[in-house]
């Protein structure tokens, strides 16, 4: 039986909570390079697979939390007030009683994302990444980074990861609390990557990404290849990266991310996030890097592809997909 959160994070906490004033926070949304697909345990978020990511930057989420004025709970997104059953609020609400218990202060809660929302393009991840660390300073918990990333990742799995800029690892873990399934950032840049931001659809998905993955893992019998494969593309990954070598990055990405939705579309009901623009953006991702330009796609649990290149073929990029602007062109490192 599963350990509950409340349970994990208390063993981190101070014995009471001091109430709170105000406190701001903005974690990036983060793209995974080897995605994480599949859970060991749902109610702790413990992923079955490690995994790996590059954070976008200044793309990402802002959360301001401060003691309410109303007498109860009141949640915005992009200053847009919430009634606090829906779902959004009701998760936000929900994740903060973890940490305040039985203080009865009221809080208010501001998210504003600058990505779209919920339609996989990350916007969870740097939502709870933000919130985790807006509720460390808000009650001057000031709890280890390695601690908070696995804090966020009760919230969101991949909210783990965006805690931090740059190449990211996720690690699987081992332990029954979960303690030991934190992020770390990897001590590595390349000033010459880029990342293209290709929307299909900014749309909210009809079925989210925790439900599409417990869908997976319970009636796809692909998945059970799965767990092996994003092992062996990790150390790949990995060794891509320190050697700056976008061919065999890029490559290994982009068998991943089609590895991870050929399980999805293996399930029953079959699961595709792909729209018709989804597949026509991979054939011209396909032509162009047939024409000899290394452009590479990885997609997660969404209509939308992102595009993996080098500062030196953004030109070729951008004339071969002319709807990408400037802001769809992500310089993680400067």
């Amino acid at each position: 039986m599963s350990i509950s959160k409340q349970k994990v994070i208390a063993n981190y906490l101070p014995n009471t909570t001091e109430p709170g004033t105000k406190a701001d926070a903005f974690a990036p949304s983060n793209i995974a390079l080897c995605k994480y697909w599949g859970k060991r345990d749902v109610e702790l978020n413990l992923p079955i697979n490690a995994s790996l990511s590059i954070s976008l930057g200044e793309l990402g989420s802002h959360t301001t939390l401060s003691e309410s004025d109303r007498g109860q709970d009141q949640v915005y997104l992009n200053n847009e007030l919430l009634s606090l059953d829906s779902p959004f609020a009701r998760k936000v609400i929900g994740f903060i009683d973890l940490f305040r218990r039985d203080l009865k202060q009221p809080v208010q809660v501001r998210t504003v994302n600058n990505i779209p929302t919920a339609a996989g393009l990350a916007s969870s991840a740097s939502g709870f990444a933000a919130l985790t660390l807006a509720i460390d300073k808000f009650y001057r918990f000031d709890l280890a980074l390695d601690h908070l990333s696995a804090f966020a990742r009760m919230g969101s799995g991949s909210a783990s990861r965006s805690l931090y800029q740059g190449f990211v690892e996720w690690h699987k873990g081992s332990r029954e609390d979960g303690m030991d399934s934190c992020a770390e950032r990897l001590a590595l840049e390349w000033p010459g990557f880029r990342i293209g931001l290709l929307k299909v659809a900014t749309g909210e998905k009809k079925v989210d990404s925790r439900s599409g993955m417990q869908r997976t893992v319970e009636s796809a019998a692909l998945y059970s290849a799965w767990p092996q494969q994003a092992a062996n593309d990790l150390v790949a990954i990995k060794r891509a990266i320190q050697q700056q070598d976008l061919e065999c990055l890029g490559q290994t990405a982009e068998q991943n991310a089609l590895s991870m939705h050929a399980t999805m579309i293996a399930s029953w009901p079959p699961l595709l996030y792909w729209q018709p623009e989804s597949v026509a953006a991979m054939h011209r991702v396909w032509e162009l890097r047939a024409s000899g330009v290394p452009v590479y796609l990885t997609m997660d649990a969404g209509p939308n592809l992102k595009l993996l290149f080098q500062h030196a073929d953004e030109m070729q990029v951008r004339d071969a997909f002319p709807e990408l602007v400037d802001a769809d062109i992500v310089a993680p490192f400067g």
